[in-house]
């Protein structure tokens, strides 16, 4: 079985399920029933007197869940799209070397918004919004914390570093959730990147066809056709996740010649089995995106309990390139720690087993070590 196979429904215009999405305790709690450790989450949230203030503490990224996303969940507490949206009590614990802000984004930013790790490339910090909230987030120093879309003065000073670093090729928009914002604001700062910076490729990451697919109307998939070079990367874990709705959305940008890639997390008792990680890959493939990266766990606080060990996906690796062609297999990747740059874990730089840690040397001869648990 390939995904799946959900009745299309008439949906009201996008923006309105969007404004629509479950943003508290009491709204979810008339569509679900929480387990023990999904309530026990919300009482401590209670108990620190943050209930309010949740958007703005630094570890803690707020509920935000759209209904098309709810009805896909099932009632057990242990359901793979359920343990991705609704929290649990675990997100209090920060394990070892855990940070709000794990791969360094702050350090490497010349200017508000702008993350500039790697020489030839920069990412954009469009919005602080997404549609869901995902619960492994690891932006979690910035989504959610109401600072809302980039401001005018904030891209002034954006294109201005761009005009002054032409190393710069590729320009990635992120955030949040850069389809958060409208058509007509997300293309005209498209545009004026391109009028700025003529001949920048652009990518764009976004989980919306597969949380809220409405958003993925023809008219963008055009806009999106009309500014190539455009790189789509979508964000998804679950074959569940792509259902007739997401394929539908996801064929209208594949139909409009949209280059479309995805990007998927390794996560415990969401993902970490290697029938369920095929079935993924293959069909994606099959809706014309090639896997791209499927990325190691960063070190986001209070995330421990999504981790998968290092060595058992190293393990799921190796049986997926017995199983799959280079076309449907991604690099299998981490991010290093406190900004040490993306690896590839197929071929990583040098890697010692410590007895808690795996220390790895990069060639520049830095260190960075990553939990073995």
């Amino acid at each position: 079985m390939v995904g799946i196979r959900v009745p299309l429904r008439k949906f009201t215009h996008w923006s309105l399920e969007y404004r629509r999405r479950i943003q508290t305790r009491k709204r979810l709690e008339r569509r679900i029933a929480l387990s023990p450790s999904e309530s026990n989450y919300f009482k401590r949230l209670e108990q620190e007197g943050m209930q309010e203030s949740a958007g703005r503490m630094g570890g803690v990224v707020p509920v935000s869940i759209t209904t098309y996303y709810l009805n896909l969940v099932g009632s057990e507490p242990t359901d793979p799209l359920r343990l991705q949206c609704i929290p649990r009590e675990e997100e209090w614990e920060a394990g070892p070397l855990e940070t709000a802000d794990p791969l360094s984004d702050q350090t490497f930013s010349p200017v508000p918004r702008l993350v500039h790790r790697y020489r030839d490339r920069v990412l954009l910090l469009v919005t602080d919004q997404c549609a869901m909230n995902c619960r492994f987030c690891f932006r979690r120093h910035f989504v959610g914390k109401n600072q809302g879309a980039i401001r005018q003065s904030e891209l002034d000073h954006v294109i201005q570093y761009l005009k002054e670093h032409l190393e710069v090729k590729e320009l990635l928009l992120s955030g949040g959730d850069p389809l958060t914002l409208s058509d007509e604001k997300l293309f005209a700062l498209v545009d004026t990147i391109r009028f700025s910076r003529p001949g920048i490729v652009l990518r764009v990451s976004s989980r919306m066809p597969v949380v809220l697919p409405s958003r993925i109307t023809r008219r963008f998939a055009y806009q999106m056709r009309n500014r190539q070079p455009f790189w789509f990367v979508l964000h998804v874990n679950h074959p569940r996740e792509l259902t007739q709705e997401a394929e539908q959305a996801l064929k209208r940008l594949a139909d409009a010649g949209v280059p479309l890639l995805s990007q998927t997390v390794l996560l415990r008792g969401v993902n970490d089995e290697v029938g369920v990680l095929e079935e993924l890959f293959r069909s994606l493939t099959a809706r014309r995106i090639k896997p791209y990266y499927l990325f190691q766990m960063d070190l986001a606080q209070g995330t421990s309990h999504f981790r998968v060990p290092l060595d058992r996906g190293m393990s799921l690796m190796r049986e997926l390139k017995n199983r799959l062609s280079a076309l449907s297999l991604p690099t299998y990747a981490l991010d290093l720690p406190n900004g040490g740059g993306k690896v590839s874990l197929i071929d990583p730089p040098r890697m010692i087993e410590g007895e808690r840690e795996w220390i790895f040397h990069t060639p520049e001869g830095r260190e960075y070590r990553y939990p073995k648990e």
